[in-house]
Protein backbone atom coordinates (compact mmCIF):
# COMPACT_ATOMS: atom_id res chain seq x y z
CA UNK A 1 0.00 0.00 0.00
CA UNK A 2 2.97 2.16 0.71
CA UNK A 3 4.06 2.48 -2.96
CA UNK A 4 0.59 3.68 -4.37
CA UNK A 5 0.46 6.21 -1.67
CA UNK A 6 3.70 7.47 -2.91
CA UNK A 7 2.43 7.90 -6.43
CA UNK A 8 -0.57 9.94 -5.62
CA UNK A 9 1.12 12.92 -4.93
CA UNK A 10 3.37 13.09 -8.41
CA UNK A 11 -0.06 12.24 -9.91
CA UNK A 12 -1.88 15.17 -8.38
CA UNK A 13 0.94 17.67 -8.51
CA UNK A 14 1.04 16.94 -12.44
CA UNK A 15 -1.90 18.55 -13.69
CA UNK A 16 -1.21 21.49 -11.64
CA UNK A 17 2.25 21.59 -13.59
CA UNK A 18 0.48 21.07 -16.53
CA UNK A 19 -1.83 23.93 -16.16
CA UNK A 20 0.86 26.36 -15.37
CA UNK A 21 3.19 25.44 -18.39
CA UNK A 22 2.68 28.44 -20.82
CA UNK A 23 2.36 26.47 -23.83
CA UNK A 24 -0.84 24.63 -22.11
CA UNK A 25 -2.95 27.50 -22.45
CA UNK A 26 -1.88 27.53 -26.19
CA UNK A 27 -0.36 31.30 -25.69
CA UNK A 28 3.33 32.80 -26.15
CA UNK A 29 4.60 35.97 -25.36
CA UNK A 30 3.55 38.75 -27.78
CA UNK A 31 6.92 40.63 -27.38
CA UNK A 32 9.48 40.13 -30.40
CA UNK A 33 12.36 40.05 -30.19
CA UNK A 34 14.98 42.09 -32.33
CA UNK A 35 18.55 41.20 -33.11
CA UNK A 36 21.08 43.01 -35.64
CA UNK A 37 19.71 40.87 -38.52
CA UNK A 38 16.16 41.81 -38.51
CA UNK A 39 16.39 45.46 -36.93
CA UNK A 40 14.81 47.00 -40.25
CA UNK A 41 11.76 45.59 -39.67
CA UNK A 42 11.38 48.82 -36.90
CA UNK A 43 11.50 51.09 -40.04
CA UNK A 44 7.78 49.99 -41.08
CA UNK A 45 4.77 50.62 -39.07
CA UNK A 46 4.52 51.56 -35.43
CA UNK A 47 6.65 49.90 -32.83
CA UNK A 48 7.42 50.52 -28.98
CA UNK A 49 10.64 48.93 -27.96
CA UNK A 50 12.70 47.90 -25.08
CA UNK A 51 16.70 47.63 -24.39
CA UNK A 52 17.27 45.20 -21.31
CA UNK A 53 19.93 43.73 -19.62
CA UNK A 54 19.04 40.46 -17.98
CA UNK A 55 21.30 41.35 -15.27
CA UNK A 56 19.43 44.76 -14.65
CA UNK A 57 16.86 45.02 -11.61
CA UNK A 58 14.94 47.26 -13.23
CA UNK A 59 14.67 45.15 -16.08
CA UNK A 60 13.37 42.46 -14.00
CA UNK A 61 10.62 44.30 -12.83
CA UNK A 62 9.16 45.88 -15.69
CA UNK A 63 8.91 42.88 -17.49
CA UNK A 64 6.01 41.93 -16.33
CA UNK A 65 4.28 45.23 -17.38
CA UNK A 66 5.87 45.13 -20.85
CA UNK A 67 4.33 41.33 -21.31
CA UNK A 68 0.89 42.76 -19.96
CA UNK A 69 1.08 45.59 -22.68
CA UNK A 70 2.16 43.79 -25.29
CA UNK A 71 -0.94 41.72 -25.51
CA UNK A 72 -2.87 44.90 -26.19
CA UNK A 73 -0.51 45.15 -29.52
CA UNK A 74 -3.00 43.13 -31.50
CA UNK A 75 -5.71 45.92 -29.93
CA UNK A 76 -3.80 48.98 -30.65
CA UNK A 77 -2.48 48.58 -33.73
CA UNK A 78 1.59 48.66 -31.90
CA UNK A 79 4.29 46.25 -32.35
CA UNK A 80 5.79 45.42 -29.07
CA UNK A 81 9.65 44.52 -28.96
CA UNK A 82 12.85 44.37 -27.09
CA UNK A 83 16.33 44.02 -27.25
CA UNK A 84 19.20 42.60 -25.41
CA UNK A 85 22.05 44.68 -24.79
CA UNK A 86 24.32 41.98 -23.77
CA UNK A 87 23.20 40.07 -26.60
CA UNK A 88 23.19 42.67 -29.49
CA UNK A 89 25.81 45.32 -28.77
CA UNK A 90 25.37 46.50 -32.49
CA UNK A 91 21.54 47.70 -31.81
CA UNK A 92 23.35 49.25 -28.92
CA UNK A 93 25.87 51.04 -30.50
CA UNK A 94 23.13 52.54 -32.98
CA UNK A 95 20.79 53.92 -30.43
CA UNK A 96 23.36 55.06 -28.61
CA UNK A 97 22.14 53.07 -25.28
CA UNK A 98 24.31 54.03 -22.39
CA UNK A 99 22.02 52.66 -19.78
CA UNK A 100 19.38 49.29 -19.47
CA UNK A 101 15.39 49.98 -19.57
CA UNK A 102 15.99 52.42 -22.17
CA UNK A 103 12.29 52.49 -24.44
CA UNK A 104 11.79 53.67 -27.80
CA UNK A 105 8.79 54.74 -29.66
CA UNK A 106 8.95 54.51 -33.29
CA UNK A 107 6.48 55.49 -36.20
CA UNK A 108 7.34 54.92 -39.94
CA UNK A 109 10.94 55.13 -39.38
CA UNK A 110 10.85 58.29 -36.75
CA UNK A 111 12.06 57.10 -33.76
CA UNK A 112 11.44 59.08 -30.19
CA UNK A 113 12.72 57.94 -26.93
CA UNK A 114 10.00 57.00 -24.42
CA UNK A 115 10.93 58.83 -20.77
CA UNK A 116 7.36 58.55 -18.98
CA UNK A 117 6.31 56.69 -16.38
CA UNK A 118 6.58 52.59 -16.93
CA UNK A 119 3.58 51.01 -16.47
CA UNK A 120 1.30 49.18 -18.62
CA UNK A 121 -1.22 51.82 -18.49
CA UNK A 122 1.12 54.97 -19.53
CA UNK A 123 2.70 52.36 -22.15
CA UNK A 124 -1.27 51.84 -23.03
CA UNK A 125 -2.18 56.01 -22.81
CA UNK A 126 0.94 56.87 -24.43
CA UNK A 127 0.18 54.96 -28.10
CA UNK A 128 -3.75 55.22 -27.89
CA UNK A 129 -3.70 59.24 -26.90
CA UNK A 130 -0.96 59.40 -29.29
CA UNK A 131 1.11 61.79 -26.63
CA UNK A 132 4.10 60.69 -28.71
CA UNK A 133 3.14 63.51 -31.01
CA UNK A 134 4.56 65.88 -28.20
CA UNK A 135 8.14 64.35 -28.57
CA UNK A 136 10.96 65.47 -30.60
CA UNK A 137 12.14 62.74 -33.42
CA UNK A 138 15.51 61.92 -33.15
CA UNK A 139 17.54 63.52 -35.98
CA UNK A 140 18.07 61.89 -39.57
CA UNK A 141 22.01 62.08 -38.70
CA UNK A 142 21.85 60.37 -35.07
CA UNK A 143 18.91 57.55 -37.09
CA UNK A 144 19.64 53.75 -36.42
CA UNK A 145 19.56 54.03 -40.39
CA UNK A 146 22.42 56.71 -41.08
CA UNK A 147 26.23 56.23 -41.60
CA UNK A 148 26.86 57.76 -38.49
CA UNK A 149 25.10 55.52 -36.42
CA UNK A 150 26.09 52.42 -38.26
CA UNK A 151 29.70 53.23 -37.97
CA UNK A 152 28.39 53.76 -33.92
CA UNK A 153 27.12 50.27 -34.69
CA UNK A 154 30.76 48.73 -36.18
CA UNK A 155 32.64 50.17 -33.38
CA UNK A 156 30.52 48.72 -30.30
CA UNK A 157 30.70 45.65 -32.27
CA UNK A 158 34.34 45.85 -32.40
CA UNK A 159 34.74 46.56 -28.77
CA UNK A 160 32.90 43.30 -28.06
CA UNK A 161 35.36 41.28 -30.05
CA UNK A 162 37.56 43.04 -28.27
CA UNK A 163 36.26 41.80 -25.07
CA UNK A 164 35.76 38.24 -26.17
CA UNK A 165 39.39 38.25 -27.18
CA UNK A 166 40.51 38.79 -24.00
CA UNK A 167 38.42 36.45 -22.17
CA UNK A 168 39.53 34.06 -24.37
CA UNK A 169 42.82 34.97 -23.88
CA UNK A 170 42.93 34.81 -19.88
CA UNK A 171 40.16 32.16 -19.46
CA UNK A 172 41.56 29.62 -22.02
CA UNK A 173 44.78 30.18 -22.92
CA UNK A 174 46.04 31.15 -19.62
CA UNK A 175 47.59 34.23 -20.68
CA UNK A 176 48.23 36.85 -17.74
CA UNK A 177 46.50 40.23 -18.08
CA UNK A 178 49.47 42.56 -19.54
CA UNK A 179 50.27 39.73 -21.61
CA UNK A 180 46.93 40.12 -23.53
CA UNK A 181 47.31 43.65 -23.39
CA UNK A 182 50.64 43.42 -25.02
CA UNK A 183 48.89 41.20 -27.74
CA UNK A 184 46.04 43.79 -28.19
CA UNK A 185 49.24 46.78 -28.39
CA UNK A 186 51.26 45.03 -31.16
CA UNK A 187 47.71 44.38 -33.24
CA UNK A 188 47.24 47.67 -32.63
CA UNK A 189 50.68 49.20 -34.02
CA UNK A 190 50.54 46.65 -36.68
CA UNK A 191 47.22 47.51 -38.39
CA UNK A 192 48.33 51.08 -37.99
CA UNK A 193 51.10 50.61 -39.92
CA UNK A 194 49.68 48.90 -42.38
CA UNK A 195 46.77 51.24 -42.73
CA UNK A 196 49.53 54.58 -43.23
CA UNK A 197 51.21 52.69 -45.53
CA UNK A 198 47.71 51.75 -47.61
CA UNK A 199 47.06 55.08 -47.72
CA UNK A 200 50.25 56.49 -48.85
CA UNK A 201 50.21 54.38 -51.78
CA UNK A 202 46.47 55.73 -52.43
CA UNK A 203 47.56 59.28 -51.75
CA UNK A 204 50.41 58.55 -54.45
CA UNK A 205 48.50 56.88 -56.50
CA UNK A 206 45.68 59.85 -56.90
CA UNK A 207 48.05 62.75 -56.66
CA UNK A 208 51.60 61.73 -57.85
CA UNK A 209 54.50 64.03 -56.75
CA UNK A 210 56.29 66.50 -59.37
CA UNK A 211 59.06 64.61 -59.56
CA UNK A 212 57.57 61.82 -61.46
CA UNK A 213 55.53 63.95 -63.84
CA UNK A 214 56.88 63.77 -67.05
CA UNK A 215 58.20 67.70 -68.36
CA UNK A 216 56.23 69.01 -71.10
CA UNK A 217 57.91 70.11 -74.40
CA UNK A 218 57.94 74.24 -74.31
CA UNK A 219 55.25 75.37 -76.56
CA UNK A 220 54.11 79.14 -77.78
CA UNK A 221 50.88 79.55 -76.10
CA UNK A 222 48.36 82.41 -77.56
CA UNK A 223 48.25 85.26 -74.21
CA UNK A 224 45.18 85.23 -72.90
CA UNK A 225 43.27 88.78 -73.32
CA UNK A 226 44.44 90.18 -69.75
CA UNK A 227 48.23 89.82 -70.94
CA UNK A 228 47.80 91.50 -74.00
CA UNK A 229 47.93 95.30 -72.41
CA UNK A 230 51.44 93.93 -70.41
CA UNK A 231 52.76 92.93 -73.90
CA UNK A 232 51.68 96.40 -75.40
CA UNK A 233 54.19 97.82 -72.52
CA UNK A 234 57.19 95.38 -73.36
CA UNK A 235 56.75 96.26 -76.89
CA UNK A 236 56.29 100.05 -76.29
CA UNK A 237 60.12 99.66 -74.18
CA UNK A 238 61.21 97.55 -76.53
CA UNK A 239 60.57 100.04 -79.03
CA UNK A 240 61.90 103.04 -77.19
CA UNK A 241 65.21 101.41 -76.42
CA UNK A 242 65.37 100.47 -80.30
CA UNK A 243 65.04 104.72 -80.89
CA UNK A 244 66.97 105.40 -78.16
CA UNK A 245 70.08 102.75 -79.77
CA UNK A 246 69.20 104.74 -83.23
CA UNK A 247 69.84 107.74 -81.87
CA UNK A 248 72.89 107.30 -80.39
CA UNK A 249 73.99 105.66 -83.75
CA UNK A 250 72.89 108.90 -85.48
CA UNK A 251 74.78 110.95 -83.04
CA UNK A 252 77.97 108.96 -83.21
CA UNK A 253 77.37 108.70 -87.02
CA UNK A 254 77.36 112.47 -86.84
CA UNK A 255 80.19 113.37 -84.97
CA UNK A 256 82.65 110.82 -87.29
CA UNK A 257 81.32 113.10 -90.19
CA UNK A 258 82.77 116.15 -88.30
CA UNK A 259 85.92 114.79 -87.03
CA UNK A 260 86.42 113.64 -90.51
CA UNK A 261 85.48 117.31 -92.25
CA UNK A 262 87.89 118.86 -89.22
CA UNK A 263 91.06 116.74 -90.12
CA UNK A 264 90.45 117.97 -94.30
CA UNK A 265 90.25 120.88 -93.45
CA UNK A 266 93.32 121.22 -91.24
CA UNK A 267 95.09 119.11 -94.09
CA UNK A 268 94.15 121.87 -96.58
CA UNK A 269 94.89 124.27 -94.19
CA UNK A 270 98.54 123.47 -93.53
CA UNK A 271 100.32 123.50 -97.12
CA UNK A 272 98.97 127.03 -97.56
CA UNK A 273 100.06 128.08 -94.27
CA UNK A 274 103.78 126.92 -95.34
CA UNK A 275 103.55 128.88 -98.55
CA UNK A 276 102.74 131.73 -97.14
CA UNK A 277 106.08 131.31 -94.81
CA UNK A 278 108.16 131.03 -97.65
Amino acid sequence: MAPSGSLRIPVAVLPLLLWGAPWAHGRRSDVRIITDENWRELLEGEWMIEFYAPWCPACQNLQPEWESFAEWGEDLEVNVAKVDETEQPGLSGRFIITAPTTTYHCKDGEFRRYQGPRTKKDFINFVSDKEWKSIEPVSSWFGPGSILMSSMSALFQLSMWIRTCHNYFIEDLGLPIWGSYTVFAVATLLSGLLLGLFMIFVADCLCPSKRHRPQPYPSRKLLPESSQPLKKVEEEQEADVEDVSGEESESKEETNKDFAQNAVRQRSVGPSLATDKS
